[in-house]
């Protein structure tokens, strides 16, 4: 059902995801020329990111309203936790990349970006725990009757 708690994790996810595209996911000083200069690396930047960025928005979204279908609705949210994961890990690449290949780094600070897919993998995990939870109760009381 839509008003069940895992519908509010998996909202809450698909919103803290969407904030993906307002702050930076690091953040690093580099000496261009002799002047300090501050760069930003974004989810915007990055399409590959912003793909994986996208899907990661729509899959919970979509699995709210498969409610009536639990085990599809559990595949979805396995697959947006693998996509989670991937996300998380084709960032972390990016930015390794990006700070070897430009000039010397001198100062590099991840931001909210970083932490925001974590939150949501934990939020994921919450909602697949409640899902499964009322595909349990659901055969409990298939063998009752």
């Amino acid at each position: 059902m839509i008003q069940r708690l895992q519908s509010v994790w998996m909202l809450l996810a698909a919103l803290l995801c969407a904030c993906l595209f307002l702050v930076d996911f690091y953040s690093f000083h580099s000496m261009v020329n002799g002047v300090d200069t501050v760069s930003h690396v974004r989810i915007n930047d990055f399409y590959p990111g912003l793909l994986l960025a996208l899907v990661v928005i729509l899959l919970p979204l979509v699995a709210i309203f498969m409610y009536s279908n639990r085990k599809r609705q559990i595949t979805m949210l396995v697959m947006n936790l693998l996509v989670l994961i991937g996300f998380v890990s084709l960032m972390f690449m990016h930015v390794n990349n990006m700070t070897t290949t430009m000039a010397p780094v001198t100062n590099g600070n991840y931001g909210a970006g970083a932490i925001i897919p974590v939150v949501c993998i934990i939020l994921m995990i919450m909602a697949l725990r409640g899902v499964r939870k009322d595909e349990k109760l659901v055969r409990s009381q298939d063998r009752l009757r």
